[in-house]
Order: C-alpha cells, then sequence, then structure tokens
C-alpha cells in the first residue's frame, strides 16, 4: 500500500509563494538543498494549475519578477522533470507535454484512494492547495509536512495554503531545522468533526 505524503513549502505567514521573491524566498541553504537530494523516489499529485506553472518552468519560462533562473532553482525543476507525475484535470488535453507526466480526468479522491490501495512507494503532492484540501477531508492523507523559510509576506503573499480547510489534530512525528534558519515540522493528520470538548493539559 502507499503513503500519501502533503508536502508545502512556506513563509512563516502560510503563503505558498510571494510576489517578486524568487525560489525557496532565496534563503535555501547547503544543508536544506543536501536533504532535498536525499528524499526517495516518490510519484508526485498535482492540479492542473501547479502543472501549467511548473510545466511552464520546465520549458524555460522564467518566474515572475526574475530575470532568469537560479541554479538552485534549475536543479529543482530538473528533478521534477525526471519524477513520475499524476496530474488530476478535466481542462487540459492529453498527450501532456511535460515528460513522465500522466492525465488523469477521474474524480481525483477516489483515483487516489485507488492508487494507494493498489501502489507501493510514496505519494506526494506539489502545489495544488485545492487537491491537497480534498485529500485532507477524505482521511487520505497519512503524513503532512511543512518546511518553513523565515519570512513574513504579509504584503506580498500569494496563494494562502490553509483557508478553508477543516480543523486537523496534528500528531507531530519528526521535526528539524536546516541551516540554523528553516525548520521543518511533519505531523500525522486527523481530521476532526468539531473542535475537541477536552484539551490536553
Amino acid at each position: 500500500m502507499s503513503e500519501l505524503l502533503v508536502d508545502f513549502i512556506t513563509s512563516l505567514d502560510g503563503y505558498a509563494s510571494g510576489e517578486g521573491w524568487p525560489g525557496f524566498w532565496g534563503l535555501e541553504g547547503p544543508e536544506y538543498l543536501a536533504w532535498l537530494g536525499e528524499q526517495p523516489e516518490v510519484t508526485y499529485l498535482m492540479g492542473a494549475n501547479t502543472y501549467r506553472l511548473m510545466s511552464g518552468f520546465a520549458a524555460g519560462e522564467i518566474p515572475s519578477g526574475q530575470d532568469e533562473f537560479r541554479p538552485e532553482e534549475e536543479a529543482s525543476v530538473d528533478e521534477l522533470t525526471q519524477a513520475s507525475k499524476v496530474v488530476f484535470s478535466s481542462s487540459l488535453e492529453a498527450p501532456l507535454t511535460w515528460a513522465n507526466s500522466t492525465l488523469v480526468r477521474d474524480d481525483a479522491v477516489e483515483a487516489v484512494r485507488a492508487m494507494k490501495s493498489n501502489g507501493s512507494g510514496l505519494l506526494s503532492t506539489i502545489g495544488s492547495l485545492s487537491l491537497c484540501r480534498s485529500l485532507l477531508r477524505a482521511g487520505l492523507v497519512d503524513r503532512f509536512r511543512v518546511v518553513m523559510f523565515p519570512v513574513i509576506t504579509g504584503a506580498t503573499g500569494e496563494e494562502r495554503i490553509y483557508d478553508g480547510y477543516p480543523d486537523i489534530a496534528l500528531e507531530m512525528t519528526d521535526h528539524r531545522t536546516f541551516d540554523g534558519r528553516t525548520q521543518l515540522v511533519e505531523y500525522k493528520p486527523r481530521v476532526l468533526e468539531h473542535p475537541p470538548l477536552d484539551v490536553p493539559a
């Protein structure tokens, strides 16, 4: 059975990106980059908007506000290109042009449920905020991981991650600090029907 990871890279105030900021907010350090290179083989899950954005980067489109890709950004996009990717969309047309990408038009929740039951290895979301919300609501997420970069993008932040989420209890399973400034936290999530009546002391 496959394991499903929802994986976010955020500012401290919970934004997925910020207007005018480079990838990783320009703050990726050697420890964080080394950790990224050690990650196991994974199949990435994404929606149409994330596919359009990331496949555009792979085709050479430069992010808004930048003149060129930094080497760290190029390496990240190259790794994504080589990885297996499943894209859930009713608007995209097959065949997808980004290498190693498979288009699925079926209901994403039911498709991922089947992938978990019938597969092995790690499934991980990338971006795709509405897809992540749907998978969490359905109780399919085994691990919820956030890497928080030390910036607050209150003026320029884009894509508020947690808007529209259900209430979720989080049991911490891992944490670490990269380069003395960037914090990883990982949890086992449990969707709540209502706030807990009794909170442990």
